[in-house]
């Protein structure tokens, strides 16, 4: 399912919602019932509400915003590293520079095709991938260079090799959700207590009003889908956030 399709499902959603207490409330107010009786205290009361739950979500915001680009700098540092070293081991003798490609390759394929999907579920990475990491790492460290110009390849490459593992355990600990189960309970209840209030306000069927309460609550929903879509450091799906690996490796 489309994320876009859920967006506009969820704020036609919370629209319908509204505009259908809204009307059916209606129905039954009398119509010599005066609106303008409702206390200045609800009113400030819904205002102070509003304003306090505008600042969560802003702050909710930025905290998912904050850990996203945190973790899509981490997946760009692994691969470049990961680039680098499969072009700087082009000093190394034939035997030594292919299997080190190979190996290269090999994880890469693994994180992408194997690792993503694994790590998007449960928010772990594969001890396989570990373990590929660590057969390059072998690669590079266990070459004995043979002249000078190699030996001046050695330690950069030990650096890229480090790394990388540096990135690939950051991106470990971006894995999981942002937002724990009780920010997300809070998030969800001050929606319900901000349109909530709305009715308290005594709104009738008049176009503009409808409309303001429609924006309202559409408004809403869409902030919070935003939070949920930036919940998930490397997105939904495979390709969010595997750019880096396959822009460098033709995997």
């Amino acid at each position: 399912m489309s994320e876009w399709f859920v967006l506009v499902l969820a704020m036609g959603a919370a629209c319908a919602v509204v505009l259908t207490i809204t009307v059916l409330r209606e129905r039954r107010i009398d119509e010599d019932y005066d609106p303008s009786e409702t206390p200045d205290v609800i009113e400030y009361m819904t205002m102070m509400v509003g304003v306090v739950y505008a600042i969560v979500l802003g702050l909710a915001i930025a905290g998912v915003w904050e850990a996203r680009s945190s973790a899509q700098s981490a997946v760009v540092a692994e691969a470049q590293a990961l680039h680098e070293v499969s072009e700087r081991v082009q000093a190394y003798a034939p035997a030594a520079r292919d299997r080190t490609r190979k190996d290269v390759e090999a994880y890469v394929s693994h994180v992408v095709h194997k690792e993503w999907p694994v790590m998007l579920k449960s928010g772990e990475l594969t001890d396989r991938g570990t373990q590929l990491l660590a057969k390059v790492r072998e690669d590079v460290t266990s070459y004995e260079p043979r002249d000078d110009h190699e030996s001046q390849s050695y330690q950069p490459l030990l650096d890229q090799v480090g790394a990388a593992d540096a990135a690939r355990s950051e991106r470990a600990q971006n894995a999981g959700a942002t937002m724990p189960g009780v920010v997300w309970f809070g998030l969800v209840a001050g929606a319900l207590v901000a349109v909530g209030l709305i009715f308290t306000l005594q709104i009738r069927r008049s176009p503009r009003e409808l409309l303001l309460a429609g924006i309202y609550s559409a408004l809403i929903a869409f902030l919070l889908f935003l939070i949920w879509d930036f919940d998930s450091p490397f997105g939904h799906g495979v390709a969010d956030a595997t750019g880096p690996f396959t822009d460098l490796f033709s995997i």
